[in-house]
């Protein structure tokens, strides 16, 4: 695997939605690296990745209410553990569940195993909250896919927060959910 800077040279035979997160990201005059990978399903896939990214590894994880009528892109990091009792409470929600792939398509043109953050930008109603761990912001770099799962971007913290979060118009919540443990 190898680190490239920006978009690929040739975009034929890409995903527009692929090719819409380097149009935003190029737009904004936001750097950023790329690795292009086999499809990252898991978690331990992931954490191969992330070796070459050097940078935050986190799930994204796209949460609704029983009644699928509030939904929620949780961004943690990979060592905590997504429990919907703690996320629950921490924003007065009734019990959270997993998002069905129908939802993660029609909000965020996304399909399973590529949920990310950069996703939002196709979140043009605002039916999506994003929540961030706080463990989240305090590396400088975090990692996550362009809408597919077969790249990955690593990105600066700072950008996420100043300048791709207000082009997408979403203001994060913070939580704090606990470490995983064995």
């Amino acid at each position: 695997m190898q680190l490239f800077d920006g978009r690929p040279t040739d975009c034929s035979g890409r995903l527009d939605k692929e090719i819409r997160v380097y149009d935003l990201l190029d737009r904004l005059q936001v750097p950023y690296q790329r690795i292009v990978h086999e499809p990252a399903m898991t978690m331990e896939i992931c954490a191969e990745i992330d070796v070459v990214l050097n940078a935050m590894i986190c799930k994204n994880l796209l949460l609704c209410n029983r009644q699928s009528t509030v939904f929620y892109l949780l961004m943690i990091p990979a060592n905590k553990v997504f429990k919907t009792k703690d996320l629950s409470k921490q924003i007065n929600s009734s019990r959270l569940s997993f998002a069905s792939a129908e939802y993660m398509e029609r909000f965020l043109d996304i399909t399973p195993g590529s949920v990310s953050v950069l996703g939002l930008m196709n979140d043009k109603e605002n039916r999506v909250q994003l929540l961030i761990d706080e463990d989240v912001v305090k590396d400088p770099f975090f990692g996550c896919h362009p809408c597919i799962n077969t790249s990955s971007l690593r990105l600066r913290m700072d950008d996420l927060l100043q300048k791709i979060l207000p082009a997408m118009h979403h203001e994060p919540i913070y939580v704090n959910l606990p470490v995983e443990t064995e």
